[in-house]
């Protein structure tokens, strides 16, 4: 056998026709300038090996060992983990002093391999060697080498010497062009889709007729928003109820959506009725053009004569803007007394907002104002799985109760994790687990952070409340004992995922038909009482 390679540390004797085959390949390399040596490691690549069929395999000469060692991490490791990390996702490329080279198909599987697996592949090779190696693991190349060698035809080999039939061939030449994305490409897709969701889009006057009443998550947190919206889809203007609306929440809590159902639900029951939906930073530049090419008239017309529906986005955005706010205070005015139907958005409340007139923030609050709140972790639930159907993405379960219990700020950020996740599964062609998620979503939070427990809910509750843990266990019938306690039985329920019975020992060994009625008591009322959804969110999120 040969020394730069172990190969009596591995192959059995009595497989004699592999030996053959390798013996033969070291003969041929002897004598054939065209084979190639890998020079860093003094081991050898074995490129055109021509079997019977006329074809060219290429061969490598760790081949015996990777198929060992998968054989044997194959038993010892989860199947799901070993199909989406190892298994044809490495290769070992090099084999030498006590070093062991693997090649990865993208950074990310690179990351997860040393991060997670390295151990094991170690033991698993001394354990195959008799010896123990230094693994060292390296993206594969942006040329793209496959780690599946591929069937090539033996003919190229003759072209290189023949120069002759090159020049034939090269007559007869021709080329295909391969359009199937690289990994890389598939990798980069994989962050641009989720950049794309996470960017909040201009709104210009396009309507997006995807956002509906039908696919919003109503919960506890914008049950009051989602109503009166639905209120002005039916009946805009001096006819209803909220000729001005005014709705704000933070970044990525729905607002948007809800302005874009309203205009959709506008269109659907009024299709007579002219719609203007439109982010308060388009607007500036609407009349700011207006002005430079001496139209302010026709803009002036525009918003006065045609427009039924006015529904700027963003409004807090004209602040500090003294011209655009002087023509929006008298577009407000006119389109008011005319009684149509005017609804603005924004990330505070009219009287928080800096750099605005005082006469427009008078105005903004004339209508109803009506604030978003982040939502409680049913209602996250619930938007996972939409749009996990939506995005025809089988996930489990626990899979998406760790994400809601971890991102519980913005909606946006709740579907795009999922975006992100698929993209993921499509690249790895596997099903994504908890850990699998863990690592692509960055949920380190939820990895430190300890377990919500009875014990837990309940002490967050007396302190939220002001009452003593003693009371909120004991069968006193106080209403605001009872309030309380309720509440911690349902957040008991829902994040602690307690059982009703274990509930119900829990506080003083209640009947757990008693816990039942609480709890679905508290998820109830919480869809009407904006202060008892506040209250719930809260102590949800300080948990």
């Amino acid at each position: 056998m040969t020394r730069d390679f172990p190969f009596e540390k591995f192959l059995n004797k009595k497989t004699n026709k592999n030996e053959d085959l390798l013996n033969n390949i070291f003969n041929t390399k002897a004598s054939n300038a065209n084979l190639k040596t890998t020079s860093a490691t003094s081991s050898v690549a074995i490129k055109d090996v021509e079997n019977s069929d006329n074809n060219t395999l290429e061969i490598s000469p760790f081949k015996p060992i990777e198929d060992a060692l998968f054989s044997l991490l194959e038993n010892s490791l989860d199947k799901l983990k070993f199909t989406t990390f190892i298994e044809n996702k490495i290769k070992l490329v090099s084999f030498s002093d006590n070093l062991a080279i693997f090649k990865a198909q993208t950074s990310f599987i690179q990351s997860t391999i040393e991060n997670s697996f390295k151990s094991e592949i170690e033991q698993c090779l001394q354990t195959l060697m008799g010896e123990k190696y230094t693994l060292k693991f390296e993206e594969l190349d942006s040329a793209g080498t496959p780690l599946v060698p591929p069937i090539r035809s033996s003919l190229s080999g003759f072209m290189k010497e023949d120069a002759q039939f090159s020049e034939k061939a090269s007559k007869r030449s021709s080329f295909t062009l391969d359009l199937t994305p690289t990994k890389e490409e598939l990798a980069d897709g994989v962050e641009s889709k989720f950049i794309d969701h996470m960017t909040k889009e201009s709104l210009g006057f396009a309507i997006d007729p995807n956002k509906t009443f039908e696919n919003f998550i109503v919960g506890p947190s914008n049950n009051l928003a989602f109503a009166t919206a639905s209120a002005v889809s039916d009946s805009p203007g001096k006819t209803g109820r909220y000729p001005c609306l005014y709705l704000y929440s933070d970044s990525g809590l729905g607002k948007t959506h809800l302005l874009h159902a309203v205009a959709n639900g506008i269109f659907e029951n009024h299709p007579a009725l002219s719609i203007c939906l439109i982010s308060a930073r388009d607007f500036m530049k609407e009349l700011i053009n207006a002005y430079k090419d001496k139209k302010l008239s026709e803009f002036q017309r525009k918003y006065t004569e045609s427009v039924d529906v006015l529904m700027i986005d963003d409004i807090h955005e004209l602040k500090n803007k003294n011209s655009t706010q002087e023509e929006f205070f008298h577009i407000f005015n006119f389109l008011h007394d005319k009684g149509k139907q005017l609804i603005f958005t924004s990330d505070k409340s009219p009287d928080k907002i800096t750099g605005i007139e005082e006469r427009i923030i008078t105005r903004l609050q004339w209508g109803l104002v009506v604030d978003i709140q982040k939502p409680d972790f049913e209602t996250r639930t619930a938007i996972l799985k939409k749009k996990a159907i939506s995005l025809d993405l089988f996930i489990q379960d626990d899979v998406l109760n760790m994400i809601a219990t971890s991102i519980k700020t913005s909606i946006r950020e709740l579907e795009g994790s999922l975006i992100l996740l698929q993209a993921h599964a499509e690249l790895m062609e596997a099903e994504i687990d908890v850990e699998m998620a863990r690592d692509i979503l960055k949920l380190k939070d939820y990895r430190d952070r300890p377990a919500a427990t009875l014990e837990s809910v309940c002490k967050q509750a007396s302190q939220h409340f002001k009452i003593p843990v003693a009371d909120l266990r004991s069968k006193s019938r106080s209403k605001e004992i009872v309030r309380a306690r309720h509440i911690a039985w349902n957040l008991s329920k829902n994040i602690v995922g307690a059982t009703f019975k274990e509930i119900a020992q829990y506080y003083s060994n209640r009947d757990h038909s008693s816990v039942i009625h609480g709890v679905n008591k508290i998820s109830a009322q919480a869809k009407v009482d904006q202060t008892l959804a506040k209250d719930v969110l809260f102590l949800e999120n300080t948990i």
